[in-house]
């Protein structure tokens, strides 16, 4: 027991103490960071381990000044998924810019680069636009088109360059044993000293320079050495002691990393975990912070089972049934009415983050959703489903006067809103004969001064495929109908079949074939 108390606690710092085990690594990085000229990379999403990454690669790069030798470019890659907890965001917006300016003055060349999502992937798009459901562990829909992809891009441009790159990362095996497991993977796997091989590209190689440091380690360090370019790491520190245990949102490179949901700072519309720690330790500990509830109840909303708000009918139109119960079909996409009771609630949210008197004056135009993604989500609902009642314009009007203005996506247009409310009432509470005929006018309308009416028969098709049910039932109905005949159409050999068989003109891949059973001869 009393040599457990006494037995010193793990630090990277315990062998030749910290100012020397500090010294040592500086000038490692930057003795392998000048051998060549292969680009390098910095990944960098403002917490603790990232910034201590970072903070060691600008200390090696003012070395290699001091020492007047040439200094190749260090790209410093930050992800903003557009949904990231606000409190984070503007701390790492303005740690990029302060990065900026004092890189500019010390002529050394780090260039930050904040890399968004394309239009189409972001969040909001494809939620409120294309209708998928909130992200759940076995529908991750959000990893790659939030982060990897943005990612993923810009590394493949600076490895153009040289054909291959290096990415520095805060990755460190404390953080968990599935992280550690993965860094003395990588590590075997890699053809290159003191570096590890990308678990996705061949040409890309991961540089990890705290990987064997604790969480203490990374806290001395930060705390022990003020930011070079100019924030405050005790600022950093109040922000982690504002939240709940765990690490900051590492910046994603591939499907092995862990996404925002396992950190702790991370989206505030996550719903890949049951709860947002982090958010609920902010709003709870901190009464200057209670402005961000509007967000954590909206993302609670997101988090609720949702299977009334979804479509019984997949992306495609097709019906597709559980299959341990055949009642039931896996849900599809949100509804045209869910999407739309989505898009309010965004906007409800809004107007009460800007107008509590608590919200931080950096914030005060504060854009849960920006003007770019309302008018993607307008189209895709107009062009790709079409609604041509075109409500965006409408609800957002409603929801948030005056600050959202739209031309309109067609000069002319027969079927306005109020042709669409009589054949609405024409139809009743039958939504789906609403929507077969609300679509087949539209889909007659796009072709009807078009020199070519090639693919008018297969849209007309695959409207009719979509929306020909009487209800759901009917649908249900349909969909074990088919799956009865597909079962009983499968070809199948049974014991009677084979004994007609002459085995003795049969053989497998292998030259020849086992069978057990003693009726077959």
């Amino acid at each position: 027991m009393l040599d457990d108390i006494n037995k010193k606690k793990y630090s990277i710092f315990n062998e030749k103490g910290f100012k020397k085990t500090i010294d040592d690594l500086i000038e490692f990085i930057a003795e392998i960071y000048s051998k060549d000229d292969i680009p390098w990379l910095i990944g960098y999403s403002g917490g603790k381990d990232s910034s201590a990454t970072l903070q060691l690669m600008w200390s090696s790069i003012s070395l290699l000044k001091k020492q007047g030798k040439i200094i190749k470019p260090l790209y410093v890659m930050t992800t903003d998924t557009l949904v990231e907890n606000p409190i984070v965001s503007i701390w790492v917006k303005a740690s990029l810019e302060s990065l900026r300016k004092r890189a500019l003055e010390e002529d050394l060349p780090i260039y930050p680069n904040l890399l968004t999502p394309n239009i189409e992937d972001t969040f909001w798009v494809n939620l409120i636009g294309k209708g998928y459901p909130a992200p759940r562990p076995k529908f991750r829909w959000c990893t790659s088109r939030l982060k990897i992809n943005s990612a993923n891009t810009f590394m493949f441009n600076i490895a153009s360059k040289k054909g291959e790159a290096i990415i520095v990362l805060g990755t460190r095996k404390a953080e968990s044993s599935k992280r550690s497991f993965n860094i003395r993977e990588n590590d075997a796997k890699s053809q290159r000293q003191y570096f590890s091989a990308h678990s996705e590209h061949n040409n890309i190689y991961s540089f990890l320079p705290i990987k064997d440091w604790s969480n203490d380690d990374v806290w001395l360090y930060l705390l022990q050495n003020n930011s070079p370019w100019g924030i405050n790491n005790k600022d950093l520190l109040s922000m982690y002691q504002g939240a709940t245990e765990g690490g900051e949102c590492p910046l994603v490179v591939d499907t092995s990393t862990p996404s925002c949901g396992d950190s702790r700072f991370g989206c505030w519309v996550c719903t890949l975990v049951s709860q947002d720690r982090s958010m609920s330790a902010m709003v709870q500990n901190d009464e200057e912070k209670t402005w961000m509830e509007p967000l954590l109840q909206l993302r609670n909303l997101l988090d609720e089972h949702d299977h009334d708000k979804r479509d019984f009918r997949r992306l495609t139109g097709n019906v597709q049934l559980f299959a341990n119960d055949d009642t039931k079909s896996i849900p599809g996409p949100y509804t045209q009415k869910s999407r739309e009771e989505w898009l309010r609630a965004l906007l409800k949210a809004q107007n009460k983050v800007r107008n509590n008197p608590k919200l931080p004056k950096e914030l005060k135009n504060i854009e849960l959703i920006l003007k770019d993604e309302l008018d993607q989500i307008r189209k895709i609902w107009f062009y790709q489903k079409l609604e041509i009642e075109d409500l965006v314009p409408k609800i957002c009007e409603e929801e948030a006067k005056g600050l959202y203005s739209f031309e309109p996506l067609e000069e002319t247009h027969v079927f306005d809103n109020e042709i669409m409310k009589i054949l609405k009432d024409v139809c009743g509470n039958d939504d789906l004969t609403f929507e077969l005929s609300r679509n087949l006018l539209e889909i007659e309308r796009k072709y009807f001064k078009s020199n070519r009416r090639h693919g008018l028969m297969d849209e007309f098709s695959k409207a009719f495929k979509k929306s020909f049910f009487k209800d759901e039932q009917d649908a249900l109905n349909y969909a074990r109908e088919k799956k009865s005949i597909q079962s009983n159409n499968s070809y199948s050999l049974n014991i009677e079949d084979l004994s007609k068989v002459n085995i003795e003109n049969i053989k497998d891949l292998n030259g020849e074939i086992k069978l057990e059973s003693e009726n077959v001869k």
